[in-house]
């Protein structure tokens, strides 16, 4: 009954027999989905509109739909088929998630940051999870529709409800936590991704920074202590987190292998581990453990969280290539700062004969793109045997770094190459923009 009870509170003009509705069981956008008892609600895009669906929708076994009012009902929609009008139903969306939040009331955990969120999303839905009822983002599902789309998928019982919060412009967190209201929030860094449109790496952090646009004094803000554009006076609680000694929470004697990452905490004598690879993940995982902490779990707990982690797919992901060989999937997306990182935790991982890197495009990087993409090769180590890449940008990688290098204009030609590379001992990883749609070659060369 709490979803029709919701939609009552927020709707007031609805068209349709609504009272014979005695249960919602969820909404969704899609009407290729299974719409069983649920509420469609049709979006708008530049080349889609989702009002076109409805009847499909209702095939799929949709109750109720939202519907702009200015649409006509369609003629084979029956009169009884209740419509709810709104002024605009992108909009309807994001104030029914709100008023459903409302109702379930869960403790609001928000991230952002440049490079690691989704990482770090899973490290606190690992560690929270072991104490309390927890729901988060899945998938990317992290923007103006994706976020309420989430809230709106929590079960009722849900005490801590953790969103990931992405951005490519000005204004845009800002507004997710308007819908969201955020008590505890986590900055990861500060990248370069989307420079294209904030500008600087100074745009990068205020449009970070409005993740605590609706904090109060007793909010808490985790950040990334290392980073001078995130220090500042703020008018609520933090902790500042990394390397250096400066900050809250000072992470020392960090050791790499190839099960994962081990660090310590302000020096002290109790490690904590987490099966991902790298020092930046070290400062992840640190983040998940606080938060841990702030909420009264105790080491113990945490601990066991960090190594029960679900990963989301593509991020460093191991997978069996032919022959013995090994291939890493770190193909979600790249900027300058994560190219780097993870390359130099590639060249770390011991126990391989030969080591390849296949690099693509990173997008977004407008004026900058050519000095980045440059200064990506000029860093690579010489731990690194070979050097493939592909597409438009990418070239600048191969033409600057003194390891054997080949630029490839072909999928084909480059797969060609892979699938000559793949024996025992030898281990490949695959990094570029996910608008280079890496996957099509991993899923090439292992079938």
């Amino acid at each position: 009954m709490l979803f029709r009870q919701v939609i009552e509170q927020v709707f007031t003009n609805i068209n349709g027999k609504w009272e014979e509705i005695d249960h919602i069981a969820g909404v969704s956008t899609d009407s290729r989905e299974d719409l069983t008892n649920k509420l469609f609600i049709p979006l708008k895009g530049e080349s889609f509109d989702g009002h076109n669906f409805l009847e499909q929708a209702i095939e799929k076994g949709a109750v109720a739909a939202l519907w702009q009012k200015d649409y006509p009902r369609p003629k084979v929609v029956e009169q009884s088929f209740p419509l709810i009008l709104v002024e605009d139903t992108l909009t309807g969306l994001q104030k029914l998630a709100t008023s459903y939040l409302t109702s379930i009331d869960p403790k609001v955990i928000a991230i952002t940051g440049s490079n690691g969120k989704t990482t770090t999303k899973d490290l606190v839905y690992a560690v929270t999870r072991q104490a309390f009822h927890t729901h988060c983002t899945k998938g990317n599902f992290n923007n103006h529709i994706g976020l309420p789309l989430t809230i709106l998928s929590m079960p009722p019982q849900t005490e801590l409800l953790i969103l990931e919060m992405g951005m490519n412009h000005f204004g845009e967190i800002e507004q997710l936590t308007k819908i969201a209201q955020p008590e505890l929030a986590i900055i990861t860094n500060i990248g370069e991704s989307h420079i294209e449109h904030l500008g600087s790496r100074a745009g990068i952090a205020q449009a970070k920074l409005e993740i605590t646009s609706n904090m109060n004094k007793n909010s808490l803000l985790i950040y990334d202590g290392d980073e001078p554009l995130l220090e500042g006076n703020y008018p609520f609680k933090t902790i500042s987190v990394g390397f250096e000694a400066k900050n809250n929470y000072q992470i020392t004697k960090y050791d790499v292998t190839n099960e994962g990452t081990k660090f310590n905490f302000n020096h002290k004598l109790e490690s904590i581990f987490v099966p991902l690879f790298g020092k930046h993940q070290a400062k992840n995982a640190a983040y998940s453990w606080l938060v841990g902490n702030q909420l009264g779990m105790n080491a113990d707990q945490i601990q066991a969280g960090l190594l029960n982690l679900e990963k989301t797919g593509m991020r460093f992901e191991q997978i069996a290539g032919k022959n013995g060989a090994v291939l890493i999937n770190d193909a979600y997306n790249a900027s300058p700062t994560s190219m780097r990182v993870t390359i130099e935790v590639f060249s770390e991982l011991q126990g391989f004969d030969t080591k390849i890197l296949v690099l693509g495009d990173m997008l977004e990087l407008g004026d900058y793109s050519s000095d980045y993409h440059r200064q990506v090769g000029r860093n690579i180590p010489d731990t690194i045997d070979y050097v493939y890449t592909i597409g438009i940008e990418a070239e600048a990688i191969s033409q600057s770094t003194t390891v054997q290098a080949k630029h490839f204009t072909s999928k084909a030609d480059l797969i060609t190459k892979l699938k000559a590379h793949q024996t025992e001992g030898t281990i490949i990883l695959f990094k570029a923009s996910r608008g280079m749609k890496f996957e099509e070659l991993i899923d090439a060369i292992r079938n």
